[in-house]
């Protein structure tokens, strides 16, 4: 893992869909950078509960707080928000980055119940965390929030227009969300990860060597990233050290998508 002096020092960091893949990955990371706490949001309790425990069996100062949460019930996810602040007084870094995939559909093909499902797990979800988070860190004088995109968030993926609509979704909220907050403190950007090897898309591979080969074929060097290389791009965008950068959406993807 990537190191940048005081990334995450002292700070309390909520970071949702990280029972897994690269929000497990972030947390892990908040942590090894010194976040004073790290709460593990997922509709997985006991993944999420997995990665709080790792975290608290490292060697570091940090702790680390379960929460099963499902995103797209703004009851629950205003409570777990009210809930951080009123244990910690504050909320510092929010990476926004629980996401679900689907199968591949012709555009006349897809169900409205796919369609539905799609919005709201990885578009709605990020405005219902956004709309709470916003609000304490607006309160307290300041924070970071980080969303995760998808490089189908700027250009379409292929028999995917649900999760093409919802990522450049992510995209436009995080740039209103940035334009509104920007002069209250509050920092907010996007991390869109080209194909990365999660167990979310290797549920969606299944045993197709076509498959793989063709998404391992969209990133410079004809492999998938690792969750960590984009998670470490996700905490150095919540950090200070990018203490200007804000209202951006970061490709992380070795060059693949160039724009």
């Amino acid at each position: 893992m990537a190191s940048v002096s005081g990334l995450a020092l002292d700070k309390v960091v909520l970071v949702t869909g990280a029972a897994g893949g690269i929000g497990q990955a972030a947390a892990r990371q908040f942590a090894v950078q010194g976040a004073a706490h790290v709460v593990v949001a997922d509709i997985d309790g006991d993944g999420a509960r997995a990665t709080a425990e790792a975290i608290d069996a490292d060697a570091t100062r940090s702790q680390a707080t379960a929460v099963a949460v499902d995103v797209t019930d703004e009851a629950a996810v205003a409570a777990m928000v009210d809930g951080i602040v009123d244990r910690h007084r504050r909320l510092d870094v929010a990476f926004n980055n629980a996401g679900i995939s689907d199968a591949m559909s012709e555009f006349d093909q897809l169900d409205l119940t796919r369609w539905d499902r799609m919005i709201a797990v990885n578009l709605t979800s990020v405005f219902l965390c956004m709309k709470h988070e916003l609000r304490h860190m607006a309160a307290q004088g300041g924070g970071a929030i980080v969303n995760t995109s998808s490089g189908a968030g700027v250009v379409a993926a292929p028999g995917q227009p649900h999760y093409t609509a919802a990522k450049h979704g992510v995209v436009g909220l995080t740039k209103a969300a940035a334009q509104e907050y920007a002069r209250r403190g509050i920092r907010v950007n996007a991390v869109l990860p080209g194909s990365t090897d999660t167990p979310m898309i290797r549920r969606f591979i299944g045993d197709n060597a076509d498959i793989a080969k063709l998404i391992a074929a969209t990133n410079i060097g004809g492999r998938m990233l690792t969750a960590d290389e984009v998670a470490e791009t996700a905490v150095w965008l919540a950090s200070d050290a990018a203490g200007m950068v804000n209202g951006q959406s970061l490709i992380v993807d070795g060059g693949g998508l160039v724009r």
